[in-house]
């Protein structure tokens, strides 16, 4: 069982980098850009499903870690 947390710990890991690493960069914290509708920001599918699975990737890292941390 342990084993088996651990190396769920190791693929999360890297998925989770990966989700990250993957993401569009482009966003800006230009404060002239702040009349041209910057506060409507939308995301496309593909951007809200990375969004989505790097949070849900977050959450299961999270959890796996406490499980680690209480098993050992």
């Amino acid at each position: 069982m342990f084993e088996l947390l651990i190396f769920s710990e190791i693929v999360i890991s890297v998925l989770l980098i990966f989700t990250v690493l993957v993401q569009n960069k482009n966003v800006s914290l230009n404060l002239s850009d702040m009349s041209n509708g910057m506060w409507e920001i939308t995301k496309r599918w593909p951007e809200k499903i990375l969004h989505n699975a790097t949070i849900i990737l977050w959450v299961l890292f999270i959890i796996n870690s406490i499980a680690l941390f209480l098993l050992k």
